[in-house]
């Protein structure tokens, strides 16, 4: 899976996000491709607000497109990636690799709206990270 990276973040990324970027996309199909837009807290927080009704920053969003090959945009918070790298007690290679796989699953139809979903979501995630190495650390 190709993953073009738009850099809104205004600050020294301290983690390799192209190269882990690569890394995730070529565990999915080739064939497909998505945008992931780094940002900040104050920009996804506008998103989340516009389009789900939240007034809060999150993580990570994902809009899927309408398209076979082009799954849609996914949206990190920077912001949020390092702050919860520290909360959780793992790397920021770490918190990004989860949130961009998780925002991935999240354009390929996953979600985690009730406990089985959450289940089957979190399982798959935990083996896509698993697979490429990025293991919890704790």
């Amino acid at each position: 899976m190709e993953i073009e990276i738009y850099n809104n973040y205004q600050k020294f990324l301290s983690f390799p996000a192209a190269e882990i970027a690569g890394k995730v996309g070529e565990y999915f199909a080739a064939e497909k491709s998505a945008s992931l837009v780094l940002t900040d807290d104050e920009e996804i927080k506008d998103l989340n607000l516009k389009f789900r009704g939240i007034d809060s920053p999150t993580d990570v969003l994902s809009f899927p497109a309408d398209e076979s090959d082009y799954l849609g945009d996914i949206f990190i918070s920077v912001d949020r990636l390092i702050a919860q790298a520290a909360e959780y007690g793992h790397s920021p290679e770490r918190e990004f690799a989860f949130l961009l796989v998780h925002g991935i699953l999240h354009l390929l139809g996953y979600d985690h709206e009730n406990e089985e979903a959450e289940r089957e979501m979190f399982s798959k995630q935990e083996e896509i990270l698993n697979a490429l190495n990025y293991r919890r650390e704790k």
